[in-house]
């Protein structure tokens, strides 16, 4: 079974390279970006919406041109193992999502998705070929059309110097920059 150009084990070694080894993860969602491929157009330019920050954004990474780094990946986390694919200029796509209901014939994805097993009780051999087997079996996929708040593109506009700090940010955040609002990602320490 294939994902867009690679073979099964072809991906398994881009997700060991890329990732740090053949996470459960972005081989499920490697099927999760080739059903979402089946059912677009083949001309367009296509963003990507995950539905968690666990493991599918690597997938997109590696079989898209969609990064965090050129903005075509957005990770809004809704805690469901889903993303959808849509046209940069209508905003009309596909949802890909884990089914639930469909994994009773595969009881080691089911007991690894659902956390019924322990990741150290997990045969992890048996586990990759049973994702192998499923390929896209075990998804739903439905038409979707992205909402306006996350269709339209937010624009950094004009940067200043914080007064506070003197660094650069977006001066539609406020007169100081985020961190000085006390918004901070972390604390200064000696």
């Amino acid at each position: 079974m294939d994902i867009r150009s690679y073979t099964f084990n072809e991906f398994v070694e881009r997700v060991r390279v890329f990732h740090g080894y053949a996470a459960p993860g972005v081989l499920v969602g490697g099927f999760m970006v080739d059903l979402a491929y089946k059912h677009l157009p083949e001309e367009g330019l296509f963003d990507v919406l995950c539905e968690t920050p666990k493991c599918l954004p690597d997938a997109v990474q590696l079989l898209t041109p969609c990064t965090m780094g050129n903005g075509w990946l957005t990770i809004l986390n809704t805690g469901r193992y889903a993303l959808v694919i849509y046209d940069k200029s209508t905003g009309e796509g596909v949802r890909i999502s884990m089914d639930a209901a469909k994994l009773d014939a595969w009881p080691e994805i089911k007991g690894w998705f659902l956390k019924l097993i322990p990741k150290p009780d997990q045969d992890e051999e048996r586990l990759r070929e049973e994702i192998e087997a499923a390929g896209s079996s075990i998804f739903s996929i439905r038409r979707v059309r992205i909402a306006d708040c996350i269709f339209r593109k937010k624009r950094r506009g004009a940067i200043v110097i914080c007064t506070r700090c003197s660094e650069a940010y977006p001066v539609d955040d406020g007169i100081v920059c985020l961190h000085c609002q006390g918004e901070g990602l972390y604390a200064e320490s000696d």
